[in-house]
C-alpha cells in the first residue's frame, strides 16, 4: 500500500501561499473535470445524469481536458462525471495529468476500475475514489443494480494488492442506515484504504423524490454519531471540515475553489448549480458573482454541507491560524477539497 504522500500537503501548502503572496482574492484548489457525463449506473440521488441528459453521448478530448486542467492551474484533479472510466481514453488523460506532477483523483463506482488499472501503473501521483453508500444490501439497493458492492469491492482490494492509492467516498441521505454504514466504513479501513470520505446529498432540484435528502440540521445529528472517535476508521477529511459536519463550527462556503470543467464548459457557479456555462474561467471569480452565493443568499444553498464547497473553506480558515494549521498537518496535511463530490 502507497499512502498519501507527504508531497501533496507540501505542494498544495506552497501553492496556496504563493496565491496569498500575489493577492490572489480567489483561486482554484482542485479542478472537478467531468471530460463525460454519462453513466453505466442510474443512483436515484445524481443529479447529473438528469442535468446532461441532452449531452450523454459527448466525450471530451484528452487535448480538451489537459487544457483545461492547465488553464486552472490547481495542484488537485478530481476526475469525475458521468462514470469517467467509460471515457474511452481515461488512461491518457490521467497520465497526461500525472507526467505535470499534479494529483489526479479517479472518482469511479468501480465497475471498470480493474479494466483501467491494465493501462495505467501504480503512481503517488494517481488516486482511485470508490463511491460506497453501505454494505452489499444498502449499497446495491442505493445505486440500483445488484453485484455492484461485489465488483467494487474486489476492485478496491486488487488495487490495493497492486500498490494503487485507494480511497472511498460516501454520501449520506436522509434514510441513511448509521449502523450499516460504520460496518462498511471499519471493512474498508481494515482493508488499507488511505481513508473514508464523507458527505452529505446534495438537494439537486431534478431528483422527483425530494425526501431522500437530509436537512442541515438532521444531517449534523447523523454525523455526530458516525464521526464518533474510536470507531476504528481512518476517515479521509480533514478534522477541520469533520468538525464543521458535527456543527460545531462554521464556514462561508468557498466553493469557488473547486471549478468544474464539463462538455459544455465551466459551470457557473459551481459544482452543484450549473446555471450556465462558460468557457471564461475568470467568470467564476467576480465578488458580483458570489454576493449573491451561499447559505442566505441562495435558497439553493440552505442545506448544503457538501465538501466542495466547506472543506476548502476550512484550508482556508486554518491560514493565519496556527492551531487549525497545526491540525491539518498532524492529520496528515492539506487534503484536496471536493474530491469524490460526484
Amino acid at each position: 500500500m502507497m499512502g498519501r504522500p507527504a508531497e501533496l500537503a507540501v505542494r498544495l501548502g506552497w501553492y496556496i501561499l504563493k496565491n496569498k503572496i500575489r493577492r490572489r482574492k480567489r483561486f482554484p484548489l482542485v479542478t472537478m473535470l467531468e471530460p463525460l457525463e454519462a453513466c453505466n449506473l442510474s443512483c436515484e440521488g445524481c443529479g447529473r445524469i438528469r442535468e446532461y441528459e441532452q449531452v450523454l453521448d459527448r466525450v471530451m478530448s484528452v487535448e480538451h481536458c489537459l487544457s483545461a486542467v492547465e488553464r486552472s492551474g490547481a495542484p488537485i484533479v478530481s476526475i469525475a462525471g458521468g462514470e469517467p472510466t467509460l471515457h474511452p481514453q481515461i488512461p491518457d488523460i490521467v497520465r497526461g495529468i500525472i507526467a505535470k506532477k499534479r494529483f489526479a483523483y479517479l472518482c469511479t463506482n468501480g465497475l471498470l476500475m480493474e479494466r483501467v488499472m491494465q493501462s495505467i501503473p501504480p503512481s503517488k501521483y494517481l488516486c482511485f475514489v470508490v463511491h460506497l453508500d453501505g454494505m452489499e444490501e444498502a449499497h446495491d439497493r442505493a445505486v440500483y443494480r445488484k453485484g455492484v458492492f461485489k465488483v467494487a469491492t474486489e476492485a478496491i482490494q486488487a488495487a490495493l494488492d497492486q500498490g494503487y492509492r485507494v480511497t472511498t467516498n460516501t454520501t449520506v441521505f436522509n434514510s441513511v442506515d448509521e449502523t450499516d454504514l460504520i460496518e462498511m466504513f471499519r471493512m474498508v479501513t481494515k482493508m488499507g484504504v488511505e481513508g473514508v470520505m464523507v458527505s452529505p446529498g446534495y438537494h439537486f432540484d431534478t431528483i422527483p423524490n425530494q425526501d431522500l435528502f437530509i436537512s442541515r440540521q438532521n444531517a449534523r445529528k447523523v454525523f455526530r454519531n458516525l464521526l464518533t472517535p474510536d470507531r476504528g476508521i481512518r476517515f479521509y477529511n480533514n478534522p477541520l471540515y469533520l468538525e464543521f459536519l458535527k456543527g460545531a463550527r462554521e464556514y462561508q462556503c468557498t466553493a469557488w475553489s473547486n471549478p468544474t470543467y464539463t462538455v459544455m464548459g465551466w459551470r457557473e457557479p459551481c459544482y452543484l448549480l450549473g446555471d450556465r456555462h462558460t468557457q471564461d474561467l475568470e467568470d467564476l471569480y467576480s465578488d458580483e458573482l458570489w454576493d449573491r452565493f451561499g447559505v442566505g443568499n441562495d435558497p439553493r444553498c440552505a442545506h448544503c454541507l457538501m465538501h466542495c464547497g466547506f472543506e476548502s473553506a476550512s484550508i482556508f480558515s486554518a491560514i493565519g491560524n496556527p492551531k487549525e494549521a497545526y491540525k491539518l498537518v498532524k492529520a496528515g496535511g492539506v487534503r484536496n477539497s471536493g474530491v469524490g463530490a460526484s
